[in-house]
């Protein structure tokens, strides 16, 4: 599934077409969501929040969310028909494997840029507290909570639970107010680690325990399937501390 820098870079290479401001001549695609709205109007901007990408109209936007498999082709396509299709006087952008929907609502109401790791306007404070509201909830969720952390994914968990140093199965009031802290730090800072890497054609080579058989320091790395939705988990269980329960 595409993380939030992946997002980020999508919304670079298209903001680099100069479509702001472009009317769209024709959308194709094989959604039933009704393209009417969308043709010949103009785009407005291009924002992503966490994993969504949004196209933003007069009135209204499409957010765009790649799922687990989906994919973008830019002034190119598949043999595949697109899931929709942008096309303008000189360009064309084209989404597969998305699920796609409209809102009409004002966006500053309906995301919280706060909470978007990529966001000029992330704000780890906002992030400890919303974390200390879930005292029972394993960090391993609670990384993967798009509502405290927004764009974060499963490379994103693995990476910054280990940099951290902190066993996936903590409760988020197992750990201490420092280690927490850092935790969130550790999100914000990995998140755009891993933008500069990806730009760059190298994130793979900077994990340190995601798909790895051993960590940095020469220890098993243990693979499960653990929290609420059993999503794989990479982790050192020398590396990586296991807190005693407060309670």
């Amino acid at each position: 599934m595409p993380e939030g820098p992946s997002l980020v870079i999508l919304r670079e290479l298209i903001e680099e077409l100069k479509l702001e401001g472009k009317e769209v001549l024709n959308v194709i695609g094989t959604t039933e969501l009704a393209k009417s709205p969308m043709q010949n109007e103009k785009v407005v901007a291009f924002k992503t929040w966490g994993k969504h990408f949004l196209i933003c109209f007069d009135g209204f936007a499409l957010r765009i969310h790649l799922m687990m498999f989906g994919s973008y082709r830019i002034n190119e396509y598949k043999e595949v028909p697109p899931k929709i299709g942008f096309l303008f006087k000189n360009a064309e952008i084209n989404f597969y494997t998305c699920s796609i929907a409209f809102i009409e609502e004002n966006l500053n109401e309906v995301y919280d840029w706060k909470a978007d790791i990529m966001s000029d306007d992330w704000s780890a404070t906002k992030a400890i507290s919303k974390l200390k509201k879930e005292p029972d909830t394993l960090v391993c969720d609670a990384i993967l909570d798009q509502h405290i952390f927004s764009g974060a994914g499963n490379i994103i968990k693995n990476e910054v639970l280990y940099r951290s140093k902190i066993h996936p199965l903590n409760k988020i009031s197992d750990l201490p107010t420092a280690k927490l802290k850092e935790l969130v730090s550790n999100a914000r800072t990995y998140a755009f680690d891993f933008l500069a890497w990806k730009r760059a054609n190298v994130l793979k080579k900077h994990w340190e325990i995601y798909s790895k058989k051993v960590c940095p320091k020469k220890h098993p790395v243990q693979k499960d399937d653990v929290g609420r939705h059993k999503r794989v988990t990479y982790y050192c269980p020398e590396c990586q501390k296991l807190y005693k329960s407060k309670t």
